[in-house]
């Protein structure tokens, strides 16, 4: 049976041919078509176009109600599996401690990691499972969901296999990566490459050979790990079959972004520190510049200089990096008006950034993304709004009516 959505107001980057992600002047744009129709068919988009839609005798319809229809977001950069919170942290923050001071005093990371290690993988998976239905209600379809809170090998595999247990019990399309070099341990701060040489030497082998991550990621940064630290890690893991991805330029200028676009990494993430150098080295790649807007406003860190990559004909991807301790939250609308409020984007540039861009930073462009014939069949459908634009404008509310994902009604 398939589903035909009529009555749509306006159906925003419908396609008949996918495109891999968009940049520069071409992120202010979408192809967008009027008093719409969607055929779904077997969890994919068949068809689509304007007008009035004629459906079979035995298809489910749905009237939108004039509502718009949207691809589901993509959010490529998350820690949606952990144990426990952090809010005992805040008043640190408050008072004045920066999130490297805080670390230093055993907090932070090194905080998640010890209540991680002392929850089972089945405490740690119903923990998580919430997590996963509350961002499928915020309008998530794809997700990307890192590891980093083990610091060990048994931790770190307990991590990635909650994360494919989630992938197999929910609708959500979940990428895996690998971070164990989130942080330094405490038993290694004084031989840090003594960690390094454990993570490449033990743990990666170890998540290849039950084959639990599509990714390797590092932090490379200010008191975390260097550039030839990330060099080390990146080749390890690229010699197992994980594509490289970077925390990079939280902190300050690091290097990360370079070592990445040297891996050719899907994606560098954070980028709060972009200089001409990290502009001339992601302009001659196709790596995924990635912002996280969240982490600079609950942190109080500078935002990430959106308008200057995009003005430099960049690509960019906005993403959630839900976490316990620097973005408590997985909501993309709240990471579209941040893009709008903080980073100057304008209104289809965050859409672009939420959506296409966003799956192209996971791998998953062919599949995700955008409402095209033969794609994957996630998508949002909103209240009866005055427009898109209207949606991140309205910081704090939500405009969602109903989220699709593979085909089915959440």
């Amino acid at each position: 049976m398939r589903l035909v959505l009529k009555n749509i107001g306006s159906l925003l980057i419908a396609e008949q041919e996918p495109t891999s992600w968009v940049s520069g002047k071409e992120m202010s744009s979408v192809n967008a078509l009027s008093d719409a129709w969607l055929v779904i068919e077997n969890g994919k988009i068949a068809c689509f176009g304007e007008g009035e839609v004629i459906p079979f005798t035995d298809d489910e319809v749905l009237d939108c109600e004039a509502g718009i229809v949207m691809p589901a977001f993509c959010d490529s950069h998350t820690h949606l599996v952990y144990a426990g919170s952090r809010e005992q942290e805040y008043e640190d923050k408050i008072r004045g401690l920066s999130y490297e001071e805080i670390a230093l005093r055993g907090g932070g990371i090194l905080n998640s990691a010890k209540l991680l290690s002392n929850t089972s993988e089945n405490e740690l998976y119903e923990q998580s499972l919430p997590r996963a239905y509350e961002i499928i209600r915020s309008g998530t379809g794809a997700v990307e969901i890192k590891s980093g809170y083990g610091l060990n090998t048994r931790d770190e595999l307990k991590m990635l296999r909650v994360i494919r247990r989630l992938a197999e019990e929910t609708e959500l399309t979940i990428r895996a990566s690998f971070l164990g070099a989130h942080a330094v341990p405490a038993n290694f701060k004084s031989d840090p490459d003594k960690y390094v040489r454990l993570v490449i030497e033990e743990m990666i082998p170890a998540v290849a050979e039950e084959n639990l991550a599509d990714f390797i990621d590092v932090f490379c940064d200010r008191g975390f790990f260097t550039v030839e630290q990330t060099d080390r890690i990146l080749e390890a893991g690229l010699k197992h079959g994980m594509v490289p991805k970077i925390h990079a330029n939280e902190l300050d200028y690091s290097g990360g972004v370079q070592v990445g676009v040297k891996y050719q990494a899907r994606s560098v993430d954070h980028l709060e520190f972009v200089g001409e150098e990290e502009l001339i080295a992601l302009k001659k790649s196709e790596t995924m510049p990635t912002i996280l807007p969240g982490a600079s406003l609950f942190l109080g860190l500078s935002y990430a200089p959106a308008r200057k990559m995009i003005e430099a004909g960049l690509p960019v991807a906005l993403a959630s990096d839900y976490n316990p301790g620097s973005s408590p939250s997985g909501n993309m609308e709240l990471v579209m008006s941040l893009g709008i409020i903080q980073l100057k984007m304008l209104p289809f540039e965050v859409l672009n950034a939420v959506t296409r861009n966003g799956a192209y930073a996971m791998g998953l462009e062919e599949t995700h993304g955008s409402l095209t014939p033969g794609k994957v069949a996630n998508l949002i459908i909103t209240e009866p709004i005055s427009g898109f634009a209207f949606m991140p404008y309205a910081y704090g509310s939500s405009q969602i009516n109903k989220v699709i994902l593979n085909g089915k009604i959440q």
